[in-house]
């Protein structure tokens, strides 16, 4: 190993696991998978680290899994010189591929490989094939997707294998045929005749027939051809359809397969890194080779049994499901008869012969159900398997979930199969689908799984990542999901649970556009952008909450028809998200808001226009007052698990808050103090910002949905700029003047810095706008929003203003005597008002009163009269008028009133 590689791989152990060096040895690591400290690895050539726990974890994880960033910079490592020319292609075979360049010196030669489309440029190593070549880039190959490794358009390969220079097949016993060109060196190394077919889909048929004739000219037997593709599910279809036609072509031939190890596919080149190349192992890989090239069940069955599988057990056939059980007593008599028929047969023959005639196969399920991994939901202790099953016919593989009790029970297991794939049937028993289920979860995966889209924070050795449906964004790099519905990512598995939030993302950057920006800016200005910078934000509010504890609500706010619609649901579209604006809160029950809030994470949440004539007093209407804890990341709800104990669940709000609606938010200090405040206005619009918006309307979610890679993707530049900028900003505006709250400036700040970042994500200029004048203009109206939400903490409400307006004109009026007319309060200090009462005698005095409805709405964030409480108060206005009314009807003396201070 290079020593400055050794170096950094060890410094990378040493902050990770914590090992403690003994002899050889780094002991005492921390286990990944278990948390036990019996993590170990050889110190010189700290490879693969193994859990010393063989039977209760005995996990490995090899180096470059946990430090790929150690293993993708070859030529900044090593660069090129005049002495030689393939410094960064040895540094690669040797340190990432631990091959012996003695062995393979002349086979390749370091070259360069440029993009076009993407602008970008590798290092690769490069080997000859037939007329043109194969090439792996070794400079941050994930940047190209998977042109990682290609052949040149136009090599003709087909048919043909690609042989190792020197290597003589003609006096070889074996032949073994592999995917690839490093595949076939690290057989190699093993002694093992090995060539290349490039491509599970290449039979390789003419230099078969060219081996033949060159063994029948030299007058050597033909070797036998061992055919030994991917383990993945287009390499086993093609080996058992390749070893069966080369049969017919007159070879002896089998297969040799490496079994699936938990969520992990090996190749040859794997093992070979992992030192897992032995004549034992080997003699497993021949096996499980033979089990895929069977060409009846009870061929397999008894391949099995003499592996040592027991008497009884189920397997796979054709994508079926059988149930081997061998009878001895049949077995002993047909051993007796066969040997007394042929007494030259060896014991070996004998018993092979025997157990064929005596073994009993019967179907049990005419699919093959296979558990792929076990998911669990760790807060409510929810768990499931998740199984694939596959058809003997044309018919399209079923994948879904099994809960412990419907795979532990053969009638439960038999109806959750049904339910979940047409046609699929099981006649076995339980103790059947306990043996097979047995067998197949002893060491299942564990794939991590989380209950809403976005971003998931890592921890000590995972990173964060964005899961966004299909795809998913960590470290700067693009993931889809695997076969088996989840992503495979460095250092972690994972997959959602959430079906509720459904986005369809392009993956395709070359069509992504960004016309819409220009769109945006002449349709709504520098509000658009600050809106927009609001929804980039939104993407690393869990990241940036960690930094400053918060991030703002934003309110946007207008009359009926100015856009703000066509806005929110544009935005949408850049995240992937089609024709959706928002819920209304006040049509949800409190457990749907809950939900709605915990569905997704570093996305908004968009509360739209509630019923403002409703009363917000109700048992369970919408109080603006439940979004304080998610100012700052912390739950809006709590609910109880079903556990029969007393645990609860509170999961920490990781979204953004966005209201909606025609009116501006009446709402206490510390509600309005959280909010950035954006209203649109009729005035504002022109013909052009139509023309715009309407473009905007009709701008589809392939064509911007990029947005949301491209951002997500930037996150590590992001939040350094942040971190970097940040401060500036709070500082301009603590210099302005008319904004004095600590809150409003941190706010205002926030939004100032990710309208800077907007250029981490997008590009645009033109020659009637860029952006840079958008992010200028944007900055200018983020001082002018701020200024006007200090205004708006510091005034009430125009409604609550109106009616103390009218209170203090009644209570001043001369006819009153300086008694009061609508304070019902005996307590010296309180006002109490009775509404209904109010309103009464505002129109019998002709005083305008806004209505009822809208008093209720607003009156609690009365700042000139602080409110107290609703309360049943003694009124002194019906005690004074049953003292002086000289007839019998009296007024009851306590009064259902709004109680204030004075």
């Amino acid at each position: 190993m290079d020593p400055r590689l050794h170096a950094d791989i060890t410094a990378r152990l040493d902050r990770d696991f914590a090992f403690k060096a003994k002899g050889k040895f780094l002991q005492q690591g921390r286990c990944p998978s278990c948390e036990k400290k019996e993590m170990w690895t050889w110190s010189e050539s700290p490879w693969v680290l193994k859990c010393g726990r063989a039977d209760k974890c005995g996990d490995e994880f090899h180096v470059k899994e946990l430090y790929p960033d150690l293993f993708d910079k070859w030529s900044e490592r090593h660069p090129v010189t005049e002495a030689n020319p393939n410094a960064a292609a040895d540094a690669y075979l040797r340190d990432d591929r631990r091959f012996d360049l003695a062995r393979i010196r002349g086979w390749y030669s370091q070259e360069h490989y440029w993009d076009r489309e993407l602008g970008i440029g590798s290092a690769a190593v490069r080997f000859a094939v037939a007329n043109g070549y194969w090439q792996r880039l070794i400079d941050q190959p994930h940047r190209f997707g998977k042109k990682k490794a290609f052949i040149k358009p136009g090599t003709t390969y087909g048919h043909t294998w690609w042989v190792p220079p020197g290597l003589n097949l003609v006096e070889a016993s074996e032949v073994w045929i592999v995917e690839g060109i490093f595949d076939a060196i690290a057989l190699l190394h093993h002694g093992i005749t090995a060539v290349t077919g490039l491509s599970c889909n290449n039979d390789c048929a003419e230099s078969l027939k060219a081996l033949a004739e060159a063994c029948t000219a030299a007058g050597k037997p033909r070797p036998k051809i061992v055919w030994a593709l991917d383990g993945d599910r287009a390499g086993r279809s093609y080996t058992v359809r390749w070893v069966k036609q080369t049969i017919e072509a007159g070879w002896e031939a089998t297969a040799a397969q490496i079994p699936a190890e938990g969520r992990h596919r090996l190749d040859w080149s794997d093992l070979h890194q992992r030192g897992r190349i032995t004549e034992e192992s080997l003699e497993e890989y021949r096996y499980h080779g033979a089990l895929l090239v069977a060409t009846r069940p009870g061929d397999k069955a008894v391949l099995m049994y003499n592996h040592g599988s027991g008497s009884t057990f189920p397997f796979e056939f054709a994508d079926k499901l059988f149930w081997f059980k061998l009878d001895l007593e049949k077995y002993h008599k047909a051993a007796e008869a066969i040997e007394e028929a042929d007494p030259k047969l060896s014991k070996k023959d004998v018993r092979e012969r025997a157990l064929l005639e005596a073994h009993a196969v019967t179907e049990i399920a005419n699919c093959y159900p296979e558990p792929l991994y076990f998911q669990r939901h760790e807060i409510t202790d929810e768990s499931w398997y998740y199984v694939r099953v596959s058809f003997p016919s044309s018919k399209p593989t079923v994948k879904s979930t099994f809960t412990a009790a419907q795979i532990s029970s053969a009638a439960e297991f038999k109806k959750r199969l049904l339910a979940m794939a047409n046609g699929a049937y099981f006649t076995g028993t339980t103790g059947m689908i306990d043996a097979h289920m047995k067998r197949l979860t002893e060491k299942i995966p564990e794939v991590e799984t989380c209950d809403f889209i976005g971003y998931v924070k890592g921890d000590r050795l995972r990173e964060g990542c964005y899961v966004f449906g299909n795809l998913a964004v960590q470290g700067g790099r693009v993931h889809e999901l695997n076969d088996e519905d989840y992503f495979e990512l460095p250092k972690r598995a994972i997959k959602s649970l959430n079906q509720s939030v459904d986005l369809h993302i392009n993956p395709d950057d070359s069509e992504f556009t960004t016309e819409w920006i220009g769109h945006l800016w002449h349709a709504f200005g520098a509000k658009g952008i600050v809106a927009l910078a609001f929804w980039f934000g939104s993407l690393f509010a869990e990241q940036l909450r960690s930094i400053d504890k918060s991030w703002p609500f934003l309110e946007i706010v207008g009359d009926p028809g100015t856009g703000k619609t066509t806005l929110i649901e544009f935005l949408w579209k850049l995240v992937g998200r089609n024709d959706y604006e928002g819920f209304d809160p006040s049509k949800s029950t409190l457990a749907a808001r809950a939900r709605n809030f915990a569905q997704v994470s570093g996305l908004p949440v968009v509360l739209i226009e509630s019923d403002r004539d409703s009363d917000a007093a109700k048992k369970g209407q919408f109080d603006w007052d439940e979004l304080k804890t998610a100012y700052n990341g912390r739950s809006v709800r709590a609910r109880g698990v079903k556990d029969g104990g007393n645990a609860t669940y509170e999961p920490p709000f990781r979204g953004t808050v966005v209201i909606a609606q025609n009116a501006p938010v009446a709402a206490s200090e510390a509600i309005l103090s959280r909010i950035v405040h954006l209203r649109f206005v009729t005035g504002e619009q022109t013909p052009r910002s139509a023309v715009a918006a309407r473009a905007l309307e009709c701008t589809s979610v392939e064509q911007v949905s990029g947005f949301v890679l491209r951002a997500t993707k930037a996150e590590a530049r992001v939040l350094e700029r942040y971190s970097q900028i940040n401060d500036t900003f709070k500082a301009v505006l603590s210099e302005k003047d008319g904004i004095r709250s600590q809150r409003i400036i941190k706010n205002h700040a926030q939004i100032a810095t990710v309208v800077e970042l907007l250029r981490e994500a997008i590009e645009y200029r033109t020659e009637t706008a860029s952006l840079d004048r958008m992010i200028e203009t944007a900055h200018d109206a983020i001082i002018d929003m701020a200024r006007a939400r200090q205004e708006a903490i510091n005034e009430d409400h125009e409604i609550v203003q109106a009616f103390w307006d009218a209170f203090e004109l009644l209570e001043d009026d001369d006819t009153s005597n300086d008694q009061g007319v609508v304070n019902h309060a005996r307590k010296v200090g309180q006002i109490a008002i009775n509404l209904p009462h109010f309103a009464q005698v505002c129109a019998d005095r002709r005083i305008p009163c806004p209505e009822i409805g809208e008093l209720k709405r607003h009156l609690r964030t009365s700042r000139r009269h602080k409110f107290e409480r609703l309360a049943t108060v003694n009124s002194e206005i019906h005690a004074r008028h049953n003292a002086n009314s000289a007839s019998n009807v009296r007024k009851p003396s306590s009064v259902k009133c709004w109680v204030f201070k004075v």
